[in-house]
């Protein structure tokens, strides 16, 4: 990785992606979008002063890449399949690519030895927070790699998108602590989801439960934001998708498989997301996952 980035290429402007990419073009990057929708990129460039493209080719010139795409397997498609290997076939020798993804970390990392067969340099950085912080640029990225001026290199980027930077370690490890993270998330709203369901059942008032657990050890970002504003008066809109929430939660069952430990509470946690998605559809918002585990009652 040489030279400082000027021009990138952002892959995958949906709900979050549109927001960060936005935030690169008022930061002074010159960007240019491919979205697999030809009417959203043209969308964008309508809005924001940037550059759209449909080729891969056109990507791979650009001094960096982010992909911002819904798995790890389209991330890997775009990147070494699609219009038949284009990208990896023009990237030049340096090339640094930056999967803000939620991917699963092994396979970052044999897509990142992949990657360097042709001298391109794999980050990934993937992002917590929903859509208001990407639009805010105050997302938390976690930025995992095995080269250090790579990293260095794509830190004025990276802050144009979010205000809490942390290098997680080698290739791979930003998407470990991506997952991790969603996974507590994921077991504080299912526990917090029974406390209400309970709370019902018994004739308690969920909402002063709530206020109850704020106040109290029960307190979590689940309780204090999620189940106050979404969940209690039916909003069900935080952004994040029910099969996205549930993808990551099988990422960190299939991590902690990887590396040998047993881990019973994530792995009951992965059935009742999978039971959830299961029952209703992967657009839902995440929230929506309490509705599916009333109505087994």
């Amino acid at each position: 990785m040489s030279g400082e980035i000027r021009n990138i290429g952002f892959v995958g402007i949906g709900t979050m992606g549109w927001p960060m990419a936005a935030n690169l073009v008022k930061a002074g990057f010159t960007v240019t979008v491919f979205d697999l929708s030809p009417d959203r990129s043209q969308e964008f460039i309508r809005a924001h002063t940037a550059k759209a493209t449909a080729s891969l080719v056109e990507i791979a010139r650009q001094d960096a890449i982010v992909t911002m795409l819904p798995t790890g397997k389209i991330v890997r498609e775009v990147l070494l399949q699609s219009q038949h290997g284009a990208f990896l076939q023009h990237a030049s020798p340096g090339l640094l690519v930056i999967d803000m993804s939620s991917s699963e970390p092994t396979g970052t990392r044999q897509l990142a030895e992949e990657l360097a067969k042709n001298g391109v340099i794999l980050l990934d950085a993937p992002v917590s927070g929903a859509e208001p912080r990407a639009r805010a640029g105050t997302l938390t990225i976690m930025i995992g790699g095995d080269d250090q001026a790579a990293i260095t290199a794509a830190k004025p980027a990276l802050s144009a998108m979010g205000n809490r930077l942390f290098v997680t370690g080698g290739s791979g490890s930003g998407h470990a602590c991506k997952a991790l993270n969603n996974l507590l998330g994921a077991t504080a709203f299912a526990a917090t989801s029974e406390a209400m369901m309970i709370a019902r059942r018994f004739g308690l008032d969920p909402h002063i439960l709530v206020d109850i657990l704020n106040v109290s050890t029960g307190k979590s970002f689940i309780s204090e934001v999620v189940m106050k504003d979404h969940v209690l008066d039916g909003k069900f809109a935080t952004g994040f998708k029910l099969g996205l929430m549930a993808k990551d939660v099988q990422i960190a069952a299939d991590l902690a498989d990887a590396v040998g430990l047993e881990a019973p509470v994530t792995h009951m946690v992965n059935q009742r997301w999978a039971q959830a998605l299961g029952a209703l559809v992967f657009d839902a918002d995440n929230t929506e996952a309490i509705k599916a585990w009333q109505d087994e009652h």
